[in-house]
């Protein structure tokens, strides 16, 4: 029996995913607060109709909609996401995390129906990540 490679973002049980992460040299509460300011919140997500909130749907005047299911201040957020052109929901999760000299943020995106939607959330996130960063080089 032939035994097949494995495609890299295809996973058991939730399908295709998607990872990034960088370190930024700032205190993790200070970019936190960064990146969940309306400011920082535009770059990654895009222009909220309302607030991020537990249990509550979101919408950005983008078109990406979903519900937060986890909120975790200075720590992380999980919450489902569907762009406006996509049949599915997806999953997404953003951390920070590290200390009083440096901090990581992290996006992690999973339950992606298929390779071409991994690669348009990759190029999503790489963009999104460039800009944090440009932002912060300011």
């Amino acid at each position: 029996m032939k035994k097949t490679a494995k495609q890299v973002g295809l996973t058991k049980d939730v399908g295709w995913q998607f990872g990034l992460r960088k370190t930024f040299p700032y205190p993790q509460e200070w970019l936190w607060d960064f990146m969940f300011s309306d400011k920082g919140l535009a770059i990654w997500l895009g222009r909220l109709e309302g607030k991020l909130e537990v249990k509550k749907k979101y919408r950005t005047k983008e078109g990406i909609e979903g519900l937060v299911r986890v909120f975790t201040p200075y720590s992380h957020i999980r919450m489902t996401w569907k762009e406006k052109n996509w049949d599915n929901t997806s999953t997404v999760q953003v951390r920070v995390m590290g200390n009083q000299e440096k901090a990581t943020v992290s996006f992690h995106q999973e339950k992606l129906v298929d390779n071409g939607q991994r690669e348009e959330m990759k190029t999503y996130w790489n963009k999104k990540m460039k800009g944090i960063e440009k932002e912060l080089t300011k």
